[in-house]
């Protein structure tokens, strides 16, 4: 079967991932406010976690649809990775067949009200990760396994200010032109391509939504190459080669 036959339903699937995520976020604040215990601002969703569960799913589901037997995919436990600069590296995801590291998934998103902190430290983080994990790999640090399959899949919230255009600071030496007056909701596109472009990760998805259509599971696509379609097709067609 070609992975275009396995992703028929990938819209859906998507839509119902993230009608979860906010969901579980408004769920974990209206507890934490019943219990007493609402943390500093929208923090009380993020502690809570499992916002990403439905994404996790979403790609296991693929990497089955693929053929790899489900047990062989991990996520919440037994995710960790040797690296190279830091003893390991938990994963959101990890799939792992006889010893051999098929593929390594990262799952973040990006709520406001504060974009610009949290962006640049998503991006310290995912090249950290990337840089790590492929040194470990040229140690041998994954026994004989081939070239893994790197992905690095980012929800972002659709909101105003996250979508208005943001002034670069340039006291000494001019930025690059595609991020003047770039919104953070361009920036992360920018960053997924060239996540890929550079080959820090074999795939990048990039996708926004709004906090209130996406209870329904609403989201956009603001870019092809970063879209969820292009990311599934190469994870599928990876899983499956390494069969």
């Amino acid at each position: 079967m070609q992975p275009n036959d396995m992703l028929g339903d990938l819209g859906d699937l998507t839509r119902r991932a993230v009608s979860r995520y906010w969901r579980t976020r408004a769920a974990q604040q209206e507890r934490q406010k019943q219990g007493g215990r609402l943390d500093q601002g929208l923090r009380s969703a993020v502690t809570g976690g499992a916002q990403m569960d439905g994404f996790a799913e979403l790609f296991t589901e693929l990497v089955a649809r693929a053929g790899m037997p489900r047990a062989c995919v991990f996520a919440k436990q037994s995710v960790e990775l040797p690296g190279y600069f830091r003893p390991t590296k938990g994963w959101d995801l990890v799939v792992v067949r006889d010893r051999v590291l098929v593929a390594a998934i990262e799952l973040k998103s990006q709520v406001g009200p504060s974009f610009g902190n949290n962006f640049n430290n998503r991006t310290e983080e995912a090249m950290g990760s990337a840089a790590d994990l492929w040194v470990a790999y040229r140690e041998q640090a994954y026994l004989a396994s081939p070239q893994p399959f790197l992905g690095y899949f980012v929800m972002v919230e659709d909101c105003e200010a996250s979508s208005r255009p943001v002034r670069v600071q340039e006291p000494h030496f001019q930025v690059f032109p595609e991020f003047v007056e770039a919104s953070y909701q361009r920036r992360f596109e920018l960053f997924c391509r060239k996540l890929v472009l550079e080959r820090y990760y074999t795939a990048s998805a990039f996708i926004t939504s709004s906090r209130t259509a996406g209870m329904d599971g609403d989201y956009d696509t603001p870019a092809e190459d970063v879209s969820m379609e292009r990311f599934a097709k190469a994870l599928i067609g990876h899983t499956g080669a390494s069969l």
